[in-house]
């Protein structure tokens, strides 16, 4: 069975390069591009890793971390968020809502893919 990722990201050039990187690594890429049902789009797909953006159309991602931090299904779930703006009070902020790991754009390629089969490796079951 493939590892599986959900991108929540709605810029094309970003959307693009992870999926491309991630494939190319052996993921299952799924794109999700609207902030507003995201919860339902991470429900439906059921992800091992998701990669959410900060700023999206709808919703902002910090809303929907919050979200599926609360919720016992997606509580576990690793979860990446991008963001475009550094700044420390948004870091804060993703962390005391439960973020897995914070990344700053732009990231390299080996930042990303590092990251994401970290945090993938720390939460699959131990056999």
């Amino acid at each position: 069975m493939s590892k599986s990722v959900l991108l929540v990201e709605d810029e094309p050039n970003i959307i693009e390069a992870i999926s491309f990187l991630l494939e190319r690594d052996g993921w299952t890429v799924r794109i999700h591009s609207e902030g507003a049902d995201a919860v339902d789009a991470v429900a439906r797909v059921k992800p091992d890793v998701l990669v959410l953006d900060v700023m999206l159309p709808g919703r902002s991602g910090f809303d929907i971390l919050r979200d599926l931090r609360n919720a016992a299904e997606t509580k576990n779930l690793p979860i990446l968020m991008l963001t475009a703006r550094g700044q420390t009070k948004d870091r804060e902020l993703a962390e005391s809502y439960g973020v897995s790991h914070f990344m700053t754009k732009p990231f390299s390629n080996e930042e990303m893919l590092g990251k994401v089969r970290e945090l993938y490796a720390a939460s699959a079951p131990k056999a």
